[in-house]
């Protein structure tokens, strides 16, 4: 009998519990108004981490862009390269020097070096 009192005040505190939540009676008790200064502050917080990740992950996104940029402009500085190694070779210029008739001819002795004595 005892445990069926006990049953039932506890069912009784529970709806008058949600009563003044539902009614909002809780929100002007002392205990939560004098809370308010704190629960602020976590508010403040929590926006102040939330626009920190969306900085951070636009900042990302844009890292992310200007790799991909640098990794297309290596591999067109790689083929402007060896597009260029291919044009330096003597045997691509003496094609081209020959296409043009500009009367050059390749040299049969290679470089001499000069030296000069210095006259004191």
């Amino acid at each position: 009998m005892a445990e069926e009192k006990e049953n039932i005040s506890k069912k009784k505190i529970q709806p008058v519990r949600i009563k003044r939540i539902l009614g909002g009676s809780v929100l002007a008790s002392e205990k939560v108004t004098a809370q308010l200064p704190f629960v602020f502050f976590v508010v403040l917080l929590g926006l102040v981490l939330i626009t920190n990740r969306n900085w951070s992950e636009k900042t990302i996104r844009k890292m992310e862009a200007v790799q991909d940029t640098l990794k297309e402009l290596r591999a067109e500085s790689v083929t402007h390269e060896t597009r260029l190694m291919s044009v330096n070779r003597p045997s691509e210029v003496m094609r081209r020097v020959t296409e043009r008739n500009l009367g050059l001819i390749e040299p049969k002795e290679p470089a001499m070096k000069i030296k000069l004595k210095k006259s004191e």
